[in-house]
């Protein structure tokens, strides 16, 4: 499948190719402090980045770099350097929807409130921007 995707403020946008519709989750203690959670993203064949200047890369370890945009600050990818492979996270895509999540790595680091199965509140985006109206009267 092909796809394409853009950081929030639109500064860097890409079309990827050989993109499967099977995702995984990584619950490393890298990716969790990255993303601010868990990610979820798919590896995909290739890569084609428009506003590649606003994109910055981090060396994260030797064998692996990251990118973000520098403008945003939205984390777009992790790539494994020697096998020029990018690993796309999955909120970046314009259309998330045909994917699944196939598996999960590193579930030994994984804290347990990301078990996000259970009794609790669960909120659409219009009830919780309604609830957030109702503090300001």
């Amino acid at each position: 499948m092909k796809a394409t995707g853009h950081c929030l403020c639109g500064a860097v946008t890409y079309t990827a190719e050989d993109v499967p519709t099977e995702i995984n989750s990584c619950h490393c203690g890298m990716c969790r402090r990255w993303n601010g959670g868990p990610a979820f993203a798919a590896i995909v064949g290739k890569v084609t980045f428009e506003g590649e200047e606003n994109i910055t890369r981090y060396d994260s370890s030797e064998w692996a770099e990251r990118g973000f945009c520098n403008r945003c600050g939205t984390n777009l990818f992790f790539r494994l350097k020697e096998q020029d492979n990018y690993v796309i996270w999955m909120g970046s895509f314009d259309d998330q929807t045909p994917f699944n999540l196939a598996g999960e790595i590193f579930i030994d680091e994984k804290p347990p409130a990301y078990n996000l199965a259970g009794d609790h509140p669960r909120l659409t985006g219009e009830e919780f921007m309604a609830s957030l109206q109702q503090g300001d009267s």
